[in-house]
């Protein structure tokens, strides 16, 4: 059983908490982190949820996003996600982080996260886990804030919540 780690306002571990009740009930705060990933061409490597994901099942968002284990550091956690969900590894920088709290309207499951955001570079062939991935693509800062704009209820809240910061420090 999966368990995420609880934690207070300033990242300091409170407790664990089993995942999908850490996502009921208007859900607890727990760490997280989320890669956004360019290529040379300045690109951002975005992937589609898989319709099967407990929550915001088949919406775009970044590169990818999960949750640390107990014990294990975010950037730790980071590449091990990377590696599962695309088949590839590289350079990542912490860039910020946020807190965020967004409920599914489908699932009624909310996720309250403590969110560090990481920015990395790859100019490899992405291999998507189709477990986690329904789809991928590499898409250009313009055509992407348009799309944004016209279709937010495409992208996942915390998304939309990070774009901007992470343009600025990309």
């Amino acid at each position: 059983m999966e368990k995420v780690v609880l934690v207070d306002a300033k990242d300091n571990q409170v407790g664990l908490e089993e995942k999908m009740k850490a996502h009921q009930n208007g859900g607890k705060l727990h760490r997280a982190f989320s890669i956004f990933v360019f290529n040379s061409k300045g690109e951002m490597l975005l992937q589609q949820r898989a319709r099967t994901k407990y929550h915001f099942g088949s919406l775009w968002t970044n590169t990818v996003c999960s949750h640390p284990r107990d014990g294990e550091k975010p950037i730790d956690a980071a590449h091990r996600r990377l590696m599962e969900e695309f088949g590839f590894d590289t350079g990542l920088k912490e860039a910020f982080s946020f807190t965020y709290k967004a409920t599914d309207r489908n699932t009624s499951l909310t996720e309250w996260e403590y969110d560090h955001v990481f920015i990395g570079t790859f100019d490899g062939q992405p291999r998507p886990n189709p477990e986690e991935i329904d789809n991928f693509k590499w898409v250009p800062k313009a055509d992407l804030l348009n799309d944004v704009k016209n279709n937010p209820n495409a992208y996942t809240p915390w998304f939309k919540i990070a774009l901007k910061q992470v343009f600025e420090k990309a």
